[in-house]
């Protein structure tokens, strides 16, 4: 094995070195884009690299719109110099994501490897195969359907809530302490279960049973930030096959326990059809149900969709739910606020009278969903998308050649000033409360949130997301206070499906009696 890494290592560096060699180069000395603004500092060797590591992901990229004068587009170069187009202004971020759409797909590295793990659902498809699936599967994610769920999401909120508290009571008062993380992430797998397959994972209950283990080894980030680098560098200057069969541990772990869920979820659909041939199933209200009555999916396809919801739908509801309590946990007067409102609106939900809160309730709380859309501003679950130009195409009139890399800056424009104002680096709850500010938070365009993108592409389950994230929150905040393990400790990100907190935040929770 240890043969193998040095090889490997060896390998990929000499690699690097010969394409990085000739592509820096020509990149250094010519572009097309050459007349685009770009930063300063940028390397022979690393392009500006270093400058957006030196910070959160998607924070330099924030920095560049705001400080280096452009039209509405501007070009970095990530590590090996690969040239990024940047649309800086929501009129050019709106030409990519609504108004040419399908002139950008997924980079060739992105499709190849992901395609492996959760096949070809509606987040990988592209074109005509795309708008295909996303026509039929959007009267699964109507509005009146997500609303009618969520007395499941309330469901499984309490079912959480007596977990925790089963978990902590035999510690003493000051070992009370949880990493918020992996009860978030089962939690939502149970819902994406009940909502999504209409089947019980009970993953809140069992933390060591199948999907959990198994989603931990999918989605697990890459064991080394370097070697992460140098095979996104390789991917955009290699055949994508060349880099999947490079050997690795880790990669290799990823496959078979997708191998594994994807044939836990034929299993799943393969039951949940014989059931709909019932009269008693016919009104079933989850996703799959609804697809699956449509008849234009075929079999391999809705395991596609399946795998596609399950690790992209519960890891950014996860990931926003632990943001939202170490942003609680550093603001406790916000925290104070948030549990009055749910006190005073919601009955408690205590183990002897269950309750069932429905999304009336939910969306009559003003302080609940400002917190909730104020925390997926903050910090979005992917701060930032890219994509590669699938043809030749223009951005605000200026020609895109096909094959070029454009990244959305997703944190930098839901923090950028001149469209949320003077405070948009400031976690701010109040900018959705008063009247015509609870959809847009004062913003002057809807192109400067794009935690779920826009256009065609949008994320089709964001009302699901939006609806457990506050049915979960409104749970735990009203059953528990937080505080952060080491209030002193600066915030470090993780990279995977989701950028989510790496230690998963480390939370001291304290019972509030009387809910």
């Amino acid at each position: 094995m240890a043969h193998a890494a040095l090889w490997l290592g060896g390998s990929l560096c000499l690699t690097v070195l010969l394409v990085s060699t000739s592509s820096s180069f020509q990149s250094y000395t010519w572009t097309f884009l050459f007349l685009i603004p770009c930063p300063p500092g940028r390397s022979l060797w690393n392009g500006h690299h270093e400058e957006l590591e030196s910070l959160l992901p998607g924070e330099m990229i924030g920095r560049w719109i705001q400080q280096v004068p452009n039209d509405g587009l501007l070009r970095y170069y990530e590590a090996g110099n690969q040239e990024t187009l940047l649309p800086t202004t929501p009129k050019a971020v709106a030409d990519v994501l609504t108004h040419k759409a399908y002139d950008w797909k997924k980079t060739d590295i992105t499709q190849a490897l992901l395609k492996k793990i959760i096949g070809e659902g509606l987040l990988l498809s592209e074109g005509d195969v795309h708008r295909v699936q996303r026509r039929n599967l959007n009267p699964a994610f109507s509005f009146r359907h997500i609303k009618n769920l969520y007395p499941t999401f309330w469901k499984k909120g309490n079912e959480l809530l007596q977990a925790i508290e089963d978990a902590i009571k035999p510690l003493p008062n000051d070992k009370k302490v949880i990493t918020v993380g992996p009860w978030m992430r089962r939690a939502t797998l149970d819902i994406i279960g009940l909502g999504g397959l209409g089947h019980n994972f009970d993953c809140i209950q069992n933390p060591d049973s199948f999907l959990p283990r198994e989603f931990e080894k999918l989605l697990a980030p890459p064991p080394a930030a370097a070697l992460s680098t140098a095979f996104r560098f390789l991917g955009s200057l290699l055949d994508p096959t060349f880099i999947e069969a490079l050997p690795s541990k880790h990669a290799a772990n990823a496959k078979e326990a997708s191998r594994r869920i994807r044939d836990f979820s034929r299993s799943l659909l393969q039951e949940k059809s014989k059931g709909l041939k019932d009269d008693h199933c016919s009104e079933a209200i989850d996703v799959i149900s609804i697809a699956l009555q449509s008849g234009v999916f075929a079999d391999e396809t809705l395991v596609d969709q399946v795998m596609t919801f399950l690790a992209a739908g519960h890891e950014t509801t996860a990931t926003s739910l632990q943001y939202a309590i170490h942003l609680l946990c550093k603001h406790p007067e916000m925290q104070t606020r948030l549990r009055d409102e749910i006190h005073s609106n919601i009955p408690s939900p205590n183990g002897t009278l269950p309750t069932t809160v429905s999304a009336t309730q939910i969306d009559s709380l003003p302080y609940l969903n400002a917190v909730c859309n104020e925390t997926l501003r903050y910090y979005p679950p992917a701060p930032f998308t890219v994509r590669q130009a699938a043809r030749d195409t223009t951005v605000l009139n200026t020609f895109i050649p096909k094959g070029t890399r454009i990244s959305i800056g997703i944190l930098a424009m839901n923090r950028h000033p001149e469209l949320w104002g003077p405070d948009a680096e400031t976690f701010n709850p109040d900018r959705w409360m008063g009247p015509g500010k609870g959809n847009t938070g004062g913003a002057s365009s809807n192109y400067g949130h794009l935690t779920f993108l826009e256009g065609p592409r949008s994320c089709i389950g964001s009302g699901f997301a939006k609806g457990e994230m506050a049915c979960l929150l409104a749970a735990l905040v009203g059953r528990f206070e937080f505080e952060l393990e080491d209030p002193n400790k600066e915030l470090e990100i993780s990279t995977g499906v989701a950028f989510a907190p790496k230690d998963g935040v480390r939370a001291k929770v304290r019972v509030v009696e009387g809910w």
